[in-house]
């Protein structure tokens, strides 16, 4: 059938199973959003601000594991979409970006909101195109998907300019296929299965390293039977957070800069380390002559670029994660508890992940009584900095997808367009974003899309006052000399909540915080809680810069 370009592009989102679109209309795009007037079978949410539309169609995919859709128009809307891309990029979250461009005829003339979005994000995509010829339209759409999803996933993008929005093209139906690309079949991983298998099998300090790679697999359930399988302590990185259930004995919690202090001395001291889905970043790995200096290092990853890319592995496997730990259950052998394991419940309990009640609201309190009145069970998005680093450290999770943070790229005001995501890929779960006053403020416009689409999210910001990571660590290695990082009195977050018609609530001590959590959790629209804590507050523990991962800074320090 002839189409126009616009129509076809709605189609090919049918066809992909699309339901749901985040974007912002414009010139450029006029055509495709006509195309959308009729369309009832997409849910398109219009969000404040293109960042907030790339955010959101982020958390959805991380929420989802569906790619994540998003329309805007041609110059400032497609730049404004390249923080949220570069935050999908580094966190291989599946997305597909359209953006309107100039005319054809007016492309090179420096025509009016015309840039050149796909050699802007050229870095920070898996692929791009610019559609030249209208009838090669349907078949990038599918193609930009299947890139999207495949393998190792991430952002794609799609600049279409106008006229082929508005030419004729033949269409023809394309059934969605099942993508199998990235399942190895065991004679195609190779023999580096097997010589791994011989050494989990003549180990005797095992320790599993699992990264975002164990939930874009959906291997968590088979992670858990290798672990119990070899009796081995587990850690996540930032992105494994739901990799490994959080309240399993053998979960020791994050490693490296922010990571348990029994965390670091396990991978300090083990004789084996198992890197599933991980990609051994800086924040992990600190001082790389220092880290697991005594073992052995098998390192799995669907990604053959990540293979020994930061840290020198001694046993590599190109594969998908999902598969390897399939052949690691069946062919390794069952181990006992030793020695190892006593080791490990000694470290927890000599080193327990504390904090102290100063008799101030405390930040670690209400992110443990958030997961107490929740049960382990909502969804829960951060900003990035103190607040993301006590989420991940005090909140237990328990299920993949469960936590959706910026981790590779630490992008400030992205957690509340992520919560919107998130919220509305799984309607009828929890969902609440603990954000900062800093990073909050940098999106905060994105509570007029929670207002206008009455989503039940809570936006639980603890406000410091400050620029809370940037102080402490002005405070620790700079001399307290606090240049800039204070923010003060500048914000009322209740009022500027009430101004967008969203329930708001004020925390100022410890003794309110199960009362209005409570009430918050009770109510099924949007709300606001602002949490008044003092900027001396810290994460610890910490690993100086440069220092190996097992000489942390705590509150014994």
């Amino acid at each position: 059938m002839k189409l126009q370009g616009a129509q076809v592009l709605i189609e090919c989102l049918r066809e992909q199973g699309v339901d749901t679109i985040f974007g912002y209309p414009g010139g450029a795009v006029l055509p495709i959003y006509d195309a959308l007037y009729d369309v009832e079978d997409i849910k398109h949410v219009l969000t404040a601000h293109e960042q907030g539309a790339t955010h959101a169609a982020d958390g959805y995919a991380r929420a989802t594991g569906k790619v994540g859709v998003v329309i805007v128009t041609s110059g400032p809307g497609a730049t404004n979409t390249v923080t949220g891309i570069a935050t999908a990029y580094m966190d291989s979250v599946p997305m597909v970006v359209f953006t309107g461009q100039v005319a054809s005829s007016l492309i090179g003339r420096d025509s009016f909101q015309e840039v050149d979005i796909t050699g802007i994000t050229h870095p920070i995509t898996k692929h791009n195109y610019i559609v030249k010829d209208p009838q090669q339209l349907p078949q990038i759409i599918r193609r930009a998907f299947h890139i999207a999803r495949s393998g190792r996933p991430g952002p794609v993008l799609v600049d279409i300019p106008k006229d082929i929005q508005v030419a004729m093209v033949d269409y023809t139906p394309v059934p969605l296929e099942g993508d199998n690309s990235s399942r190895a079949s065991e004679e195609e991983i190779d023999e580096n299965v097997y010589r791994a298998i011989e050494a989990i099998d003549n180990c005797e300090r095992p320790v599993i390293y699992a990264g975002g790679g164990i939930n874009i697999a959906g291997a968590n359930e088979k992670l858990v039977e290798f672990a119990e399988r070899i009796k081995a302590p587990v850690s996540c990185s930032l992105m494994g957070m739901g990799a490994f259930p959080g309240t399993h004995p053998y979960y020791m919690g994050m490693v490296g800069m922010h990571g348990t202090r029994y965390s670091n001395y396990a991978f300090t001291n083990c004789d084996l380390l198992i890197a599933v889905g991980a990609r051994f970043s800086d924040r992990v790995v600190s001082d790389v002559e220092r880290f697991a200096p005594m073992a052995k290092i098998v390192h799995v990853d669907i990604d053959p670029a990540e293979l020994g890319k930061n840290v020198s592995t001694h046993i590599q496997i190109c594969g998908d994660v999902g598969r390897v730990l399939d052949l690691f259950n069946e062919k390794v052998k069952a181990k006992e508890e030793n020695r190892w394991n006593d080791q490990i419940e000694k470290w927890k309990q000599e080193h327990p992940l504390t904090y102290k009640m100063n008799g101030t609201l405390s930040p670690q309190y209400i992110i443990e009584k958030l997961y107490d009145l929740t049960d382990g069970k909502a969804i829960i998005s951060t900003e990035v900095g103190q607040n993301q680093m006590w989420a991940a450290q005090f909140y237990k999770f328990t299920r993949a997808r469960s936590f959706i943070s910026s981790g590779g790229l630490g992008t400030m005001g992205y957690g509340l367009g992520a919560s919107i995501g998130a919220a509305l890929g799984r309607p009828g779960e929890r969902v609440v974003n603990i954000a900062g006053d800093g990073s909050f403020k940098m999106n905060s416009t994105e509570l007029a899309t929670i207002s206008r689409y009455g989503i039940p999210i809570i936006q639980l910001v603890l406000n410091n006052h400050s620029l809370g990571m940037v102080r402490q660590w002005q405070d620790l290695f700079f001399s307290k000399r606090y240049s800039h990082s204070s923010l003060g009195q500048d914000v009322d977050f209740v009022k500027l909540a009430e101004a967008y018609n969203i329930k708001a609530f004020r925390i100022d001590n410890n003794q309110q915080v199960e009362e209005v959590l409570r009430s918050a959790l009770e109510l099924n629209g949007p709300v606001l809680i602002e949490c008044d804590i003092h900027p001396d507050d810290k994460v610890y523990p910490i690993v100086p810069p440069g220092a190996g991962i097992d000489s942390l800074i705590d509150l014994n320090s």
